[in-house]
């Protein structure tokens, strides 16, 4: 965990203080460590007021960071990711609110994952928690994964729709601190999305929130998603909001309509009026974002493509799953067997990290070369 770059990346969480000029920082010199190198002036130029300045010249090991390095070496599947790093979700940083940094616990590669967001009302119609259910297990039974915010009634049902299909993905999205389940009766909720998907949050352990972080949690469940439904939504709501923020960054927006006399499918009601597509089988939603979900595969392969595959020109070798001699994607290929294998396994014997591998894994899985099932991943082919 302790490397330069991550440490460096925990120092610029830790100064605080707007996000925007510690995104142009990093943009600016394209890592954590070359961020923090570059001194002063180059802070003060990036727009890092004075305060934040002072924080990023202090200690590395101080008493913010101690807790925060604990969390990640506590227990294995946790990572913490900067807006930098190649593992980085391509769909949430094109936002222009895109977080400095993500805790995960869990896979990361998951986050790269095409998903949809199914959100609702906290205090749902026993119709509306077996809307949710039942379309999150379409939904992973189709090979997308299921994103929300583990908050009770809709939330909830969807994750526990998406745990219930054979293999099914679902990505849990925190306004809490990485550590904090909420509310805390979702605590074995949360240690199952861990195990077999991915726990994300943008504020790191043991850190506090308000109630506006509910709302700041909402633009990430959206970020990373190609669409969202919404089950069941009051007119003001944080479903409405997701929504209404998916819409303004051209995602597609489902909702499910419902009964005139439940106040809950009101906010329904007026997202379809404003121009979200009515839906009422997870079919429609389907056909709405294949299209969309093929794009995201072809960014994935392109990222991957690069600098991973190296610039050789070497024909691939026999046996080696049409990988180029000597690249990552070969080690990896080598490194898998048609027995199911965890990624701490991968990881030790590639020597890759768990973001490298599961942004080739998920690739190869797009390509019908890999299979995954609880976390471990094996061969489909030879």
């Amino acid at each position: 965990m302790d490397s330069e770059d991550t440490l460096a990346l925990l120092r610029l969480v830790a100064a605080g203080g707007r996000s925007a000029p510690r995104r142009l920082l990093l943009e600016a010199h394209g890592s954590a460590a070359a961020a923090l190198a570059a001194g002063p002036a180059a802070w003060r130029a990036a727009g890092l007021d004075a305060a934040q300045r002072a924080a990023l010249g202090a200690a590395a090991t101080g008493r913010t960071l101690s807790p925060w390095r604990h969390w990640l070496e506590a227990a294995p599947g946790r990572r913490v990711i900067g807006l930098h790093d190649a593992g980085y979700p391509a769909l949430l940083a094109r936002l222009g609110s895109a977080p400095l940094a993500l805790w995960v616990a869990g896979d990361p590669g998951l986050l790269w994952h095409p998903s949809v967001a199914v959100v609702g009302s906290r205090a749902a119609s026993a119709g509306g928690l077996r809307n949710a259910g039942e379309f999150a297990r379409a939904f992973a039974l189709s090979g997308l994964a299921v994103t929300s915010g583990m908050a009770a009634g809709i939330d909830t049902a969807a994750h526990e729709g998406a745990l219930a299909a054979p293999g099914g993905r679902t990505v849990a999205v925190l306004g809490t601190a990485i550590d904090r389940p909420y509310p805390s009766r979702n605590a074995g909720l949360y240690a199952r999305i861990a195990a077999s998907g991915a726990v994300a949050s943008e504020i790191p352990p043991g850190g506090t929130y308000s109630r506006g972080a509910f709302p700041s949690r909402n633009r990430i469940v959206m970020g990373l998603s190609l669409g969202v439904l919404v089950v069941e939504a009051a007119l003001r709501s944080g479903a409405a909001i997701t929504a209404r923020l998916a819409g303004e960054e051209g995602r597609e927006v489902f909702a499910i309509p419902g009964s005139i006399h439940n106040p809950k499918a009101r906010g329904c009601h007026r997202l379809i009026r404003d121009g979200a597509a009515l839906v009422e089988t997870p079919d429609e939603v389907l056909r709405a974002l294949e299209p969309i979900a093929g794009a995201l595969g072809e960014l994935l392969r392109g990222r991957l493509h690069g600098p991973i595959q190296g610039t050789g020109s070497a024909a691939p070798a026999a046996g080696d799953g049409g990988q180029p001699a000597g690249s990552d994607h070969q080690r990896l290929w080598r490194a898998l067997g048609h027995d199911p294998t965890g990624m701490d396994e991968l990881v030790a014997r590639t020597g890759l990290t768990p973001a490298e591998l599961g942004s080739m894994l998920l690739l190869m899985e797009l390509e019908g070369r890999v299979a995954v099932e609880h976390g471990r991943y094996s061969r489909t082919s030879q």
